[in-house]
């Protein structure tokens, strides 16, 4: 008898807990929040705890999937617009006093009289000197709303008497193009940093205006581009490929096919085309990428992108904040997935560079391996390309281990870089533009000498950075490369000066430029021989 009685207890006991186990998940959060305002021990923000919850959940669906606050989205906004109001300044902050380092020609700032080297010290009457404001909250104090002014207190070079400037904000560009110009007399490179709205529209005029100058064949640099607009990255593939070639398709949850495909608008259908890639070249990037690559359009030069192959959408919640939400999955035009896996997390989804570093990958390039089923072949040439874990190039481009390297990361972030070339500037500028009247001349004769490298080294060293030693060849010449970058950017206005320093220093571009000056080994790379197709 007891143990029937028992027996139907326990019987009891487990319906209610299957009860409860099934219980609504809207009603279980709703009552989760409630028991924490009740019961927890402090006052609690209800916004901020429904935030963390939702971070959370999403977190467990892919790595991409995320939240987006009320005061994250007019940064995102901005930033994928392609503008902002502001007066069209860069600075530098240096030895906690901002420096004006490079003024866009065409800005409220330039027309308002100030100059590269001048000294903000005080926004709108508050002194900006001595605070240890971030790069951050400075660019917030600058720009603001269209039409509305902005008073600059500004210290300048051999003026005893501090001067003040009203400007007023205007709409600034924010270009999608980090910089765009002939190589030599026949070749043309567009660097593309973002996918934006304005990329189209940017690089249409790019192309017309280098087809102008005499560009027959095309660098397009990719390297480091982490996506942004879908729309931008068809748009850009509609300058290369024919009408109604696909660009790529998705497909949702439900298995519904989209199909993207370009409008035949193009300004350069038919010139040569290299692109180039690098492991942190991903989403609208590896669309376009994976495009040019399926029709035999372009040759990939680099190493192997990032894999992002999930489709973000927006949605909107009441509050105005944003969940983006994978929706779909995308397809390479041969039908390539090229997401890599996640399975094991986010957190070691996005500690994938430090494995490829490890394995060789990135400095030996022949450690990837691709199961039969990940083959695809090109729908002009039928040449075999990979699916899965990102798009793999036509020829690999090694690391450069010194431009990667945690010495010159943190040497480049201390911002001892920077403030070594302002100095130099700042001390010589009479002597430099005198002596270099344009950036070719500057290009092809400045060099930058052992005294400011020992100098910037010794300094760094002894506040505790770890350097390689004073006579590390390599070290050297990588700083003396970022030094003349820097110095370049701040001496002439403009854009673009820094990555046309860099390129003269890259194996890519040097890699691309040879394949594009020999017509044969450019068809190798785009034929069916295998044999061949990796041979200059």
């Amino acid at each position: 008898m007891k143990k029937s009685i028992l027996l139907a207890f326990l019987l009891t006991f487990l319906i209610d807990l299957s009860t409860s186990a099934q219980m609504n998940p809207k009603i279980k959060l709703q009552d989760a929040l409630k028991l924490i305002q009740d019961n927890y021990v402090d006052p609690v923000n209800d916004e901020q705890v429904v935030d963390a919850a939702i971070k959370a959940m999403l977190s467990n669906l892919d790595p991409h999937s995320s939240y987006v606050s009320r005061e994250e989205i007019d940064a995102m906004n901005e930033q994928m617009a392609g503008s902002f109001a502001g007066i069209g300044i860069s600075f530098a902050m240096v030895s906690d006093s901002t420096f004006i380092t490079a003024i866009n020609p065409d800005g409220p700032a330039a027309k308002s009289g100030l100059k590269v080297g001048d000294r903000i010290t005080t926004v709108d009457d508050s002194p900006i000197f001595g605070r240890d404001l971030k790069n951050q909250q400075v660019m917030r104090l600058l720009r603001g709303e269209k039409g509305k002014s902005v008073k600059l207190g500004i210290a300048r070079r051999a003026q005893p008497v501090p001067l003040e400037f009203n400007i007023t904000r205007e709409q600034i560009a924010e270009l999608s193009i980090a910089a765009s110009y002939m190589l030599n007399k026949n070749i043309g490179y567009i660097s593309l940093s973002v996918f934006s709205q304005s990329t189209r529209r940017e690089i249409d005029a790019e192309l017309k205006r280098l087809k102008g100058l005499g560009m027959t064949k095309l660098i397009l640099d990719l390297q480091s581009n982490g996506g942004g607009l879908v729309e931008a990255a068809i748009g850009v593939a509609d300058e290369f490929l024919p009408t109604d070639k696909v660009v790529f398709y998705s497909v949702t949850n439900s298995g519904i096919r989209d199909y993207y495909s370009t409008g035949g608008f193009g300004q350069f259908m038919s010139g040569d085309l290299v692109v180039l890639i690098d492991e942190s070249t991903a989403s609208s990037s590896e669309i376009l990428t994976g495009a040019l690559q399926d029709w035999d359009r372009a040759v990939v030069l680099g190493r192997r992108s990032f894999g992002k192959g999930l489709m973000q959408k927006g949605l909107e919640l009441s509050d105005g904040s944003l969940i983006r939400l994978t929706a779909a999955r995308y397809y390479t035009p041969s039908g390539r997935s090229i997401q890599k896996p996640y399975a094991k997390g986010k957190s070691d989804y996005f500690e994938d560079f430090s494995r490829r570093m490890a394995s060789g990958e990135l400095t030996g390039g022949g450690h990837v391996n691709f199961p039969d089923s990940l083959k695809y072949t090109t729908l002009n040439a039928k040449r075999t390309v990979y699916g899965g874990g990102g798009i793999m190039p036509d020829k690999f481009i090694p690391i450069d281990t010194a431009l990667y390297s945690g010495w010159l990361n943190k040497l480049m972030n201390s911002g001892r870089v920077t403030q070594a070339a302002f100095n130099f500037v700042q001390q010589n500028r009479e002597m430099l533009t005198s002596k270099y009247s344009n950036f070719q001349g500057f290009n092809e004769s400045f060099i930058i000498g052992d005294k400011i490298i020992d100098k910037m080294m010794t300094s760094a060293i002894k506040q505790g950075l770890k350097l390689p030693p004073l006579d590390n060849k390599v070290a050297r010449k990588t700083i003396a490369v970022e030094l003349k970058a820097e110095i370049a950017d701040m001496l002439f206005l403009g854009k673009s000066y820094a990555i046309r320093v860099r390129n003269e220093a890259s194996a890519s571009v040097k890699t691309a430029l040879e394949i594009l000056s020999n017509e044969s080994a450019y068809n190798q790379f785009l034929s069916a021989k295998p044999e061949k197709r990796h041979q200059l």
